[in-house]
């Protein structure tokens, strides 16, 4: 890191007074927020030590959900130290094996089966320390769906919306958000995807669970199996989807009254609000936060939309004009 970098300064200037002695500090990367990780070596133990700007990215969420977490039965990392004038965060090193690097058509059931499966857990921690967990309302949905007109539409894409292009985007929209908040409502991760889940000893861990909050019982199982990042067959994600229904109705999760088609629904829905919204974030994370590199996935996150809203009629209109008016103009782009 450069010797001009004051908050590099300041964090290893915090390492060297927490370990009484220098450390080894080495950058890994950055996440699509305003956090930096860095791997600490002390002696023959590694470390991982978040910096998080206090203004722009509060510690106090990530915290308390690692305890709360923790204390639900899941692996997470472990909170070692925190500085919280400055925003670092001391933690145990789970090390790097990301699911998404363990993944193929032979593994991917079995271990997307196994990240299922830690839903229940998920889904029972709706409060910390400080209250109830942010609730996914209705001001909270139109909030992220509002990210893709005005990042990616408008800034990225250069749009002129006519009054027909608004009407189409405005009657889509609330359908998602009917949708979302009509479903059940679970503790929800919220990130829940395949480079937020490491692979820890042949079990599975989970960071970046900063954003949980009060949602929709779809929306992490619909993160992992849709992965903005990453598509597996029709097949291998109908089948996975049917046990994440046949797991909610066994944990209570959804009602007993709840058909298949219902949950289907909601499935499908959640995934394009999520994928919608995803699309807005990675145009903004290049255009406000200079990360370019998320724009080769708005591809991939577009196709869902348009496949899996041509499946709903009422949804079929923005299904066409995301194909003709924004795909289009994203392939273009290169």
């Amino acid at each position: 890191m450069s010797l001009s970098d004051t908050r590099f300064i300041l964090l290893t200037n915090w390492l060297s007074q927490y370990f009484k002695t220098e450390v080894s500090v080495e950058l890994i990367c950055g996440d699509a927020s305003f956090r930096r990780y860095f791997r600490v070596q002390h002696l023959a133990n590694s470390y991982i030590v978040s910096d998080s700007p206090i203004e722009l990215v509060p510690i106090l969420p990530f915290v308390q959900m690692a305890n709360v977490y923790k204390k639900a039965g899941l692996i997470v990392p472990e909170i070692i130290a925190q500085d919280d004038k400055n925003g670092f965060v001391l933690q145990s090193d789970l090390g790097d094996k990301q699911l998404i690097n363990q993944l193929n058509e032979q593994t991917v059931t079995r271990l997307y089966q196994n990240a299922l499966a830690l839903l229940p857990q998920v889904a029972s921690v709706t409060e910390t320390e400080s209250g109830p967990l942010p609730t996914y309302d209705k001001v909270f949905v139109e909030r992220e769906l509002d990210i893709f007109v005005e990042w990616l539409l408008i800034k990225h894409l250069g749009l002129v919306l006519s009054e027909q292009d608004k009407s189409i985007i405005e009657n889509a929209f609330s359908e998602l958000t009917l949708s979302a908040l009509e479903q059940p409502k679970v503790g929800m991760h919220r990130d829940f995807h395949s480079r937020n889940i490491l692979v820890v000893d042949n079990t599975l861990a989970l960071i970046d669970f900063q954003d949980a909050v009060i949602g929709p019982v779809t929306y992490d199982a619909v993160s992992l199996l849709r992965d903005c990042y990453i598509k597996w067959p029709v097949e291998i994600i109908d089948k996975l989807k049917l046990e994440h229904f046949s797991l909610c109705q066994n944990k209570k999760l959804i009602s007993e009254s709840v058909t298949f088609e219902q949950y289907q629904t909601w499935f499908d829905l959640m995934g394009l609000q999520r994928h919608v919204k995803a699309a807005g974030i990675f145009a903004r994370l290049n255009h406000r936060d200079g990360k370019s590199g998320y724009l080769k996935d708005i591809p991939l996150t577009l196709s869902y939309i348009v496949e899996i809203a041509a499946l709903y009629p009422k949804l079929a209109p923005f299904s066409q004009w995301v194909e003709q008016h924004v795909l289009t103009r994203i392939s273009d782009k290169g």
